[in-house]
């Protein structure tokens, strides 16, 4: 290896030169990542590192005359969006009032694209133009543009409502577009792309109505098998020479790629968008502040419980942050049932399955535990309690206490990595010591982002009244098939803020966790502490508006 100072020759794994002492690893201009005294490229962002092949970056280096940027064809997924009328909603606003709303505005739909992967390009005015196949390109970066601008939709119609303002005020549309275009490698923010894709995608966009997500038939291919759409016609764009077909996007139907699609057609989700945006909201926060929580969703059978969990799940899959799923159902009668779901839920993180021969299995959880519990002498206590789990009769062998600790351990080591969603279905039919654990993980567990999705008939409240309600990040969801449509319901975590309190008699009523409101009456169940009452009790308060 020669350095590039003095021209000396070196070992090839030397560091520093032995003549001159001078570093013989070059650093990017362009990111700042370590680079080989050969390299031409660098490898984290693709930058030019030297003019000529075998020329190298030192310390005293001219970088003058190494150009910081070149441009390349990609395949890459554009995306224009524009608030509907905001002109005159401007017009009639204070500056400052305006101000507030476009930077509240700005913060969602740049935290919306961060979460798909995406990199905002620039903000235009009140548009927004973002990007997904630079700097770095996936094979489903079509699909994540699209499942963005669905989820932009949502974002903002629930603005008008954050911001206090009149429905529908504030309303968004989206063009989508999936082609080759000029990428200048190494560049951020504006002036990161150009070509007739980006203008294209902004005259897509502007001929959408108000709420609408338009994709051209690129886009389309290549999201079908995730995203359903119906044509919008072959409109003709200003400055186009010929018309172009579109497609409207209408809602995700299955995970990334297309996993878990139902053979048949899928009805839409109605009427519960308000429910899912509050499990998306609290599962972000779960993943935000590093806390476990507990959302329990109660109704009758047929309500919709199941839907709103594929919907949930739906949208974790879409995000560019790794999220570690399980799901475990509650089965109401056989043998060794009495912690099923949450066997399930291992079983999944160990590829075992369910008729899988012993030998096999505790392969299998040796090599999961051994993967996710880095501790031997935490290994060696925590896999045996596991495999007890798995053998149906957790009961025998060990204290229930060490078996609960065990397992909470295991889930812990879990979120290292990534955070950590249980969703546990048909409650109704669980042991109390499922009901248990998953209460006992909640409370000591609560430092970690472990996200708890139950899913219940109105009987586990005659089994176990208060369910839930033990601990201060507990949010109720409870359904009627009486509640008239659009269904409204606020779930408040009790983990954030000052509780508020209203005082009666010798009890503090400190949080409304539910209301569920119509235009004729509402409800909602409270928590109430005062003396020596225990926490948590809850009370169900009916009133007419």
């Amino acid at each position: 290896m020669r350095c590039p100072a003095c021209g000396s020759e070196n070992e090839p794994d030397n560091r520093f030169c032995e003549s001159c002492g001078r570093s013989l690893i070059g650093t990017c201009p362009q990111c700042g990542s370590g680079i080989s005294p050969t390299a031409r490229f660098c490898g984290k962002c693709g930058a030019v590192q030297a003019p000529e092949p075998g020329g190298v970056l030192g310390p005293e280096a001219d970088l003058s005359r190494v150009p910081s940027h070149i441009a390349e064809r990609r395949l890459v997924s554009i995306l224009f969006a524009d608030l509907v009328g905001f002109t005159p909603i401007a017009e009639q606003r204070d500056p400052e009032e305006v101000r507030e709303i476009l930077s509240t505005y700005f913060d969602r739909m740049r935290e919306v694209v961060s979460r798909h992967g995406g990199t905002i390009e620039k903000f235009i005015g009140d548009a927004v133009m973002a990007l997904w196949g630079t700097p770095v390109a996936h094979e489903d970066d079509a699909e994540r543009a699209v499942r963005t601008a669905l989820t932009m939709v949502a974002t903002v119609d629930r603005l008008n409502e954050e911001l206090q303002l009149p429905e529908a005020t504030l309303a968004i549309r989206v063009g989508v577009l999936t082609g080759e275009a000029a990428i200048t490698v190494g560049a951020e923010g504006q002036g990161m792309v150009a070509g007739d894709l980006v203008n294209t995608a902004s005259r897509v966009q502007a001929v959408a109505p108000a709420g609408w997500v338009l994709v051209d038939e690129v886009t389309r291919r290549a999201t079908e098998s995730a995203v359903a759409h119906e044509e919008a016609g072959t409109p003709m764009l200003k400055g186009k020479s010929a018309p172009i077909p579109v497609w409207r996007a209408l809602r995700v139907v299955a995970g990334k790629g297309g996993s878990g699609k139902a053979l048949g057609l899928e009805a839409p989700f109605v009427g519960r968008d308000e429910e899912l945006r509050q499990v998306v909201d609290l599962f972000h926060a779960t993943g935000r502040e590093g806390k476990a929580r507990l959302v329990s969703v109660t109704g009758v059978a047929g309500i919709g419980k199941s839907r709103l969990a594929w919907e949930f799940e739906k949208y974790v899959d879409g995000l560019v942050e790794p999220v570690l799923w399980h799901r475990g159902r509650c089965l109401a009668y056989g043998e060794g049932v009495t912690y099923w779901a949450l066997a399930e839920m291992v079983r999944m993180r160990a590829g075992i399955l369910e008729e899988e021969p012993s030998e096999s299995v505790a392969a299998k959880l040796r090599e999961a535990v051994a993967t996710h519990v880095p501790e031997i002498e935490e290994r060696e206590w925590v896999e045996p309690r596991l495999a007890q789990l798995l053998g149906g009769d957790a009961a025998a062998g060990f204290e229930r206490q060490e078996l609960f600790g065990a397992w909470r351990l295991f889930l812990e080591r879990l979120t290292h990595s990534s955070p950590v969603v249980m969703v546990f279905e048909d409650l109704q039919w669980a042991d109390t010591a499922l009901l248990d654990f998953i209460e006992y993980l909640r409370d000591w567990a609560r430092n970690r982002p472990i996200f708890i999705l139950t899913l219940a008939r109105p009987e586990l409240a005659e089994r176990r009244s208060g369910w839930g309600a033990s601990a201060a990040r507990s949010p109720r969801c409870s359904w009627s098939r009486s509640s008239p449509m659009p269904w409204k319901s606020w779930c408040a975590d009790w983990s954030r803020g000052s509780p508020t309190t209203w005082s009666k008699g010798s009890a503090t009523v400190r949080k409304a966790f539910h209301c569920t409101r119509s235009r004729r009456s509402a409800c909602c169940w409270i928590g109430v502490s005062s003396g020596v009452r225990r926490a948590g009790t809850w009370w169900p308060v009916t009133w007419t508006p």
